[in-house]
């Protein structure tokens, strides 16, 4: 075909196109309605639900008589579980009233045997749980309580049991591992650190681990500001499933945050290749220095290192210490490793402990109203040396403590800031690195709760 014909070809379709349009776009919308029925007809080859068959079945169901029914009843063995916590004032009686236990071989054997007088001496708070038949008659008593073991009684604790074998009672005690299971928490500081916790709802023992924690970079007495926040991953432990009631059922905490002022703190737990366990910052960084902050976990400061006007004297003059304000009897404790150089009375200072930590630094604590230490020993670096009082020139229960330098006097706080702090070595740090991210994961998670409740208030 010529280039000629092939254009007028061209233009006569053009013509037909323009004068029969609406045939054509009939054509092709029933050409399209074609392949819309074929591919519906696919459809039916499937079997309805509507037409399957359907079958009833009727059958009268005679349940068995009321006395059958009873009777089946008492030939189960029925057994009943029943716990509590023990008290102080609990007798043998007492105890196993309260459980609804009714057997007097099983209180006879309390009463004998010399473990299983264990369940009833020392303070209560042991969780009792009782395993009985429908009679009452006791089949097995478990006591789960903290162990005698000070250095274990966060990770373990004391299973006693008393169970019938061969138709007389035995008593046995072991010792068994706590277990843990993580838990996050957050919250806005609105009063106090401890208000706060309570009203997050965790327990005091994840306040006082917060404070210790980060003792070294915030004074809990006197930097403490409305609006700082906190979040905090720790451990709730359990014995054999049951929440335990003594540390207030708390474990260690694993990793915290405190946003101070504007200022972000992060700690997380790490035990290093040599089993030696602190808390380190995201950097590896330990934050554990030298010296603690305050020897107090928690009190007020009622007079700083400063010049003041003397409550006895009435002149001014300079305060070489600070002065914490805290019932009598609050555990002091020593701010660093070091030897009680002395343990005794002083004069206007009543009850004091001197500790020598090295050769230049040295520390004071006065007014105790006890002594836990003696001189010549070695203490650590949290250990308990004494409690608050109000022995000497005091106005009333307070500690009086002071930190020397080469024999001068210095602000505590700013040694216990300026103090070394040790890092991790290289081997450690591989390890250390995939634990911190997973923390640092953790602890943005628990400081979204706060975000989250401040939403609903």
């Amino acid at each position: 075909m010529s280039h000629r014909s092939l254009a007028s070809w061209h233009t006569a379709a053009l013509q037909f196109s323009t004068r029969h349009r609406r045939r054509i776009v009939a054509a092709v919308v029933t050409g399209l309605g074609g392949f819309t029925v074929t591919a519906f007809g696919i459809a039916p080859l499937m079997p309805d639900a509507a037409d399957l068959p359907v079958h009833e079945i009727h059958e009268r169901v005679q349940p068995d008589g009321l006395d059958a029914q009873l009777e089946a009843l008492a030939a189960q063995n029925l057994s009943l579980t029943r716990s509590t916590v023990s008290r102080g004032t609990d007798s043998v009686d007492a105890l196993l009233q309260r459980l609804g236990v009714s057997d007097a071989a099983a209180a006879a054997f309390m009463r004998q045997d010399a473990l299983a007088r264990r369940l009833l001496q020392g303070r209560g708070g042991k969780l009792v749980q009782a395993l009985a038949d429908g009679t009452g008659r006791l089949e097995q008593l478990v006591a789960r309580y903290p162990t005698e073991d000070a250095a274990r009684r966060q990770t373990h604790f004391t299973r006693l049991t008393l169970s019938r074998d061969q138709g007389r009672w035995v008593s046995r005690l072991e010792v068994a591992a706590l277990e843990a299971s993580v838990r996050l928490g957050s919250g806005t500081i609105r009063s106090s650190l401890f208000a706060a916790t309570d009203e997050a709802g965790l327990p005091d023992a994840v306040a006082a681990q917060l404070a210790e924690v980060f003792a070294a970079d915030i004074d809990f007495h006197r930097e403490l500001r409305k609006g700082d926040t906190f979040a905090v991953v720790y451990e709730a432990l359990s014995a054999d499933g049951q929440a335990v009631p003594w540390n207030e059922g708390s474990g260690r905490v694993l990793a915290a945050e405190f946003v101070n002022a504007g200022r972000t703190q992060q700690a997380m737990w790490f035990v290093d290749a040599q089993g030696r366990g602190g808390y380190y910052s995201p950097e590896g960084v330990s934050r554990k220095r030298a010296f603690l902050g305050s020897p107090l976990a928690f009190s007020r400061v009622t007079s700083g290192f400063k010049m003041r006007m003397h409550p006895l004297l009435k002149t001014w003059r300079a305060h070489l210490g600070v002065d914490y304000g805290a019932p009598t009897g609050t555990a002091v404790r020593s701010v660093g490793d070091g030897v009680i150089s002395f343990a005794g009375r002083q004069n206007g200072y009543g009850n004091v402990v001197e500790i020598r930590h090295d050769a230049r630094h040295t520390t004071l604590y006065a007014h105790l109203s006890r002594i836990d230490v003696r001189k010549g020993e070695r203490v650590e670096q949290g250990q308990t040396i004494g409690g608050v009082g109000a022995t000497g020139w005091a106005t009333g229960s307070h500690l009086h403590f002071e930190f020397r330098i080469g024999g001068r006097h210095q602000d505590p706080l700013r040694v216990a800031r300026t103090s070394q702090a040790q890092e991790l070595s290289a081997a450690d740090r591989g390890r250390f690195s995939g634990q911190a991210q997973l923390a640092l994961g953790q602890m943005a998670l628990a400081g979204s709760l706060t975000s989250t409740r401040a939403g609903f208030e």
